[in-house]
């Protein structure tokens, strides 16, 4: 006899820069080292609130550099810092390994969707020893084309593996895992960890917007009760 699930949500697909990890500090150590290599002069915008899309994106904003080739160049130097040892820098946020723990030992089925290259997110997701929590750890360039957005890439990973939108969660930190999921036709819990004036602490945005967003808890200053909100958020019956 089969047992009910107790999840809401029995497939948890998470962002990783922002959501489970941050990695800010690695990002911007690169990010100088790489403007320093290409002679670009300083950073004009703090990057915390750049982060998300992918590095270029982040590089051309905090830059305002727009010329392809310079940015060429800059992504280029990022790389081949980032990926050596700007990677090294990144720390789980406060909570998350325990709540992915907890939600594998339940029986939900984690994912990751990021906007990371593979190199970089497979060496992190081993350091912080996480990664066999994954089901499977979707990058912008795990196929050839590479994705041209987190949506495609939602949507390609839930066709792949036939998971149905009504038991999936996407969980992120910015807008854009929000829009994303929107396009995939399914829920976003949203978690406030670094920049908490971009979006209200924890929110999901339903799939189909009916004009507003529906609130699954406030978190006070602190990952750990954003993560106790987002677990309040998915299981169905509590202890």
């Amino acid at each position: 006899m089969l047992k009910p699930n107790p999840l809401a949500f029995p497939h948890i697909i998470f962002d990783l820069d922002g959501t489970l990890v941050d990695s800010l500090p690695g990002i911007e150590w690169s990010a100088r080292q790489a403007l320093a290599a290409c002679g670009a002069g300083p950073l004009r915008r703090d990057l915390g609130p750049l982060l998300g899309p992918p590095i270029r994106t982040i590089l051309a904003q905090a830059t305002g550099i727009d010329a392809p080739h310079r940015l060429d160049a800059l992504e280029r130097a990022f790389r081949d810092s980032y990926d050596t040892e700007g990677w090294r820098q990144t720390v789980c946020f406060a909570g998350a390994r325990e709540t992915l723990e907890q939600l594998s030992a339940a029986g939900a089925a984690l994912w990751v969707a990021t906007n990371k290259n593979r190199l970089a997110t497979g060496k992190i997701l081993s350091q912080l020893g996480i990664r066999l929590l994954f089901r499977e750890v979707a990058c912008r360039d795990s196929r050839v084309p590479a994705f041209r957005s987190k949506a495609e890439m939602l949507i390609d990973l839930m066709e792949r593996h036939g998971l149905n939108p009504s038991e999936c969660l996407m969980v992120g930190d910015t807008r854009e895992d929000a829009a994303a999921a929107g396009a995939a036709g399914i829920p976003c819990a949203i978690l406030r960890h670094v920049a908490p004036a971009v979006l209200p602490p924890v929110f999901v945005c339903p799939a189909e917007n009916t004009g507003g967003k529906t609130r699954i808890g406030r978190s006070a200053a602190g990952a750990t009760t954003a993560w106790n909100s987002l677990l309040t958020s998915i299981w169905v019956n509590q202890p």
